[in-house]
């Protein structure tokens, strides 16, 4: 319940005042101690007369009765043309009623946009069968900070101001969910090249070629340093639909994790600290936290490894 800041009574003050009432004190009296006016006192000693202490609560403002509903004939046929595709103004001249009622009808039916009606879209799940062969890149931008800020102290007085931007370049295999990160200070075609060369060599050393990444529009991967990279590198670069970042979706889900598992799973003093700890987060994600999206094993387990491979990768 949503009470006004200068509200003289509550539903405890009310039941108080009641109780004032009854124990023997004039209405009067009892409104003067309340700080309200004889009428208000009582309006609710008359409504706890009839409904007992629960009706000294608040009520709905709503009209117990609409003087002329709109038929029930009218707002299903109202609906069936709405289903057709058809317009509210043309649907009002059709029906005989005015445009603001097919407007409320069509609000309350939640049909009032034309996307209401369209069926949704399936989802589209897809996955390589093999590491290496799809590579999925994408940029997260956090902010630099100096000192423990407000989600640590509670304190949003707290800020580090001029501190700066810092990006996390994510890379992940759609096979195996294989991730590796690095923090770059921009997102400039230059650093994305960089974190490219590191990504390849990192998956390398695992065993996996990469033959394909999939990247949004941004600038730095449409960039022709960028594209040029990627032809010299001998990987084919794929781009998401514009506008559609679920195309892009184990980027955007990995990027939700290490939110949520490193950049704010604990208090840092300073995002240096921060970053101090991304590789232990990296390590532990790809293998030992247990992952849905590949039956609840972790990443390393679908490449495959040897044990004498596990033994040497595993520091």
């Amino acid at each position: 319940m949503d009470i006004h800041k200068n509200a003289r009574l509550t539903p405890l003050g009310r039941e108080r005042l009641v109780k004032m009432v009854l124990g023997g004190q004039t209405p009067q009296a009892a409104a003067i101690a309340g700080g309200v006016c004889p009428r208000t006192a009582y309006k609710w000693l008359r409504r706890y007369r009839e409904g007992g202490w629960e009706a000294l609560r608040d009520r709905s403002s709503r009209p117990r009765r609409l003087r002329q509903p709109t038929p029930q004939a009218v707002v299903e046929r109202v609906a069936a043309l709405r289903r057709q595709r058809i317009p509210g103004k043309e649907i009002a001249a059709q029906v005989g009623v005015s445009p603001a009622t097919v407007s409320r009808i069509l609000e309350r039916l939640g049909l009032n946009k034309l996307s209401a009606l369209e069926p949704a879209e399936p989802s589209r799940r897809y996955q390589r069968e093999h590491p290496g062969e799809l590579i999925h890149l994408d940029i997260k931008r956090l902010g630099r900070f100096e000192q423990a800020g407000h989600r640590t102290t509670g304190d949003g007085q707290v800020k580090s101001r001029g501190a700066g931007w810092e990006y996390v370049h994510v890379a992940i295999d759609d096979a195996s969910r294989l991730a590796f990160t690095q923090i770059k200070p921009d997102q400039r075609h230059k650093s994305a090249i960089a974190f490219l060369k590191a990504t390849i060599d990192h998956y390398r050393k695992l065993g996996v070629r990469i033959q394909r990444i999939m990247t949004d529009n941004g600038s730095c991967y449409r960039s022709r340093p960028f594209r040029k990279a990627c032809d010299r590198l001998g990987i084919r670069h794929i781009f998401t639909r514009p506008y559609t970042p679920k195309t892009n979706g184990k980027a955007e889900r990995f990027i939700q994790t290490i939110l949520r598992e490193w950049a704010y799973a604990r208090a840092y003093n300073c995002s240096a600290q921060r970053a101090d700890h991304l590789p232990t987060f990296l390590h532990r994600y790809n293998w030992h936290r247990p992952h849905a999206g590949i039956g609840g094993k972790p990443p390393v387990t679908r490449l495959g490894l040897a044990g004498d491979n596990l033994l040497r990768l595993h520091t």
